[in-house]
């Protein structure tokens, strides 16, 4: 259920959402270091791990915690799941694309590699806190999904068509 700021968790306790945007190195193993803002969060939601699927919109990763994990089932609950092919689209799309990646003893988790590769991540892990998810990015990918975002943003503000693509607006 949405509340003013953040989230009804799944003990009815309010869950804070993933703000903020933060930038953290991934190191030659594939780890890299989750902002503590963000493990707090989880931590809130009973996870010592995060779920992360590839996104199938961009080139990036989408990860999230057991609040938008209950949602999501709560939203197949409305399909048969012997009987329906949505079912089994979405199902397929997140609970069989998702991986837990546990939180090692410094608030690092190793990104799999088919993950890495999904997103473009070479060096930087750009975080970007979307409310009940956050993103994954490389940063060179993600700085002109940013200034679109931010464009789009700006359109909707001045009544415009937050749909179209806004990308000819210059910052």
């Amino acid at each position: 259920m949405q509340k003013a700021y953040g989230l009804q968790g799944s003990q009815g306790r309010f869950v804070p959402p993933f703000v903020s945007t933060y930038t953290n190195k991934l190191d030659a193993k594939g780890r890299v270091s989750i902002p503590a803002s963000f493990r707090q969060i989880l931590a809130q939601q009973e996870m010592g791990a995060l779920y992360c699927i590839p996104s199938f919109v961009s080139p990036s990763l989408e990860a999230f915690g057991n609040t938008l994990l209950n949602q999501f089932q709560q939203r197949l609950d409305k399909y048969d799941p012997l009987f329906s092919e949505n079912y089994d689209d979405e199902a397929q799309a997140v609970l069989a694309a998702a991986q837990s990646l546990n939180f090692d003893d410094e608030g690092r988790v190793r990104l799999p590699d088919d993950l890495i590769a999904h997103a473009g991540i070479t060096e930087r892990v750009v975080f970007v806190g979307l409310g009940q998810k956050f993103q994954m990015w490389d940063p060179a990918r993600f700085e002109p999904v940013q200034r679109e975002r931010i464009a789009r943003a700006r359109a909707l503000r001045n009544g415009g068509n937050g749909g179209a693509s806004c990308a000819h607006i210059s910052p």
